[in-house]
């Protein structure tokens, strides 16, 4: 069994390799079995801030392929998925990929800071969007959700619930979106 899914995690990198559209429904066999592909739009340029109060809104990493992480200090799922999200960031992040990860909802700096330090996280940005307005828009309705924005802005796909990011499945994945 582990043979099948090293096999299908190398034809899917080999996929990447061709550059055309992404096949999702390889990354869900070998290995994000809960990504669904989205209708494509246009992401929602909503305000969200930094811990440090700067505001943002997606268009500030317009030419990057984005995966959006939403997540809460409460959250179990997002405890478990974060280092995840951070190694996968330190393997693939650039010009022309970020992961960010947007604190939904009431989590102070301080929380978020010790969430970050309790889970060995070091590479991802602390963002934040306590009024929820980002994840409204974007139709998010429980944590951890992530979604996958490609570098035109546009919602490609999103997965409900927490995943291995740093798996060869994900990394393959953000290569396949980021070949030219």
């Amino acid at each position: 069994m582990r043979s099948l899914a090293l096999y299908t995690s190398l034809v899917f990198a080999a996929n990447a390799a061709i550059a055309g559209p992404v096949d999702w429904q390889a990354a869900r066999d070998a290995g994000l079995p809960k990504l669904i592909e989205s209708k494509v739009a246009p992401a929602p340029q909503v305000e969200f801030t930094d811990v440090e109060g700067a505001t943002h809104t997606l268009a500030d990493w317009k030419g990057k392929v984005v995966l959006l992480n939403f997540w809460a200090t409460w959250c179990a799922p997002c405890r478990e998925e974060m280092p995840s999200l951070d190694a996968l960031q330190k393997a693939r992040g650039g010009d022309d990929f970020a992961v960010l990860t947007v604190a939904s909802g009431r989590n102070p700096p301080p929380a978020i800071d010790k969430f970050f330090a309790e889970a060995g996280v070091t590479d991802l940005p602390r963002l934040t969007d306590p009024q929820m307005a980002l994840a409204r828009a974007m139709g998010v309705l429980a944590m951890p959700v992530s979604i996958l924005i490609d570098a035109e802005g546009n919602e490609v796909a999103r997965m409900t619930g927490d995943a291995d990011w740093s798996s060869p499945a994900a990394l393959a994945l953000i290569d396949q979106m980021t070949a030219d």
